[in-house]
């Protein structure tokens, strides 16, 4: 337990420094140049590429398996990573039209994000549903359980952060 606190405390740390990036993009410029915005681009997808570490690493940390279930675990956990990132890219890009249209938001735009977003939590859930079967064929149901326990840990904890960070919508009033 010990160990899941101190991995995930390290992670907090990290999602902290993404979500407050995150809240600064918000609050910065409107129009930013095509250098400036390829240059968040970059910014945003090192630090994504920091946290998909930083879970595998909590991950690992937690997760008690013989070597046999880790040979078998892990390409799995890639497969479900691989999809995981795709939702998130969409994620990414929906912050990005929430910091775009930042300040000037219709009811419309509001409503499209509102509906956009609650579409992607309901793929990230349908993956987990898709994928919980796949791993229970790879390892014991107990493992398959800890892991989705570890990585609705995580997710929730990004979530949380990176939420706490961005402005209401009504604030922009």
């Amino acid at each position: 337990m010990k160990k899941i606190f101190v991995c995930l405390s390290a992670f907090a740390a990290l999602s902290i420094a993404s979500s407050a990036y995150a809240h600064q993009q918000a609050q910065a410029s409107s129009q930013p140049s095509a250098t400036a915005q390829a240059g968040i681009d970059q910014d945003i997808k090192l630090l994504r590429q920091d946290i998909q570490s930083g879970r595998k690493q909590i991950v690992a940390a937690n997760l008690k398996l013989t070597d046999d279930q880790a040979t078998k675990f892990w390409p799995v956990y890639e497969q479900y990573v691989a999809e995981l990132v795709k939702i998130g890219d969409q994620k990414t890009q929906l912050l990005k039209e929430y910091s775009d249209e930042w300040g000037r938001m219709t009811d419309e735009q509001g409503s499209s994000l509102l509906k956009r977003s609650l579409a992607l939590d309901q793929q990230v859930a349908q993956l987990r549903v898709k994928y919980a079967s796949i791993f229970e064929k790879a390892v014991p149901g107990k493992v398959v359980a800890t892991f989705f326990q570890i990585d609705r840990r995580i997710q929730s904890l990004i979530d949380i952060q990176l939420q706490s960070q961005i402005p209401l919508v009504q604030s922009q009033d």
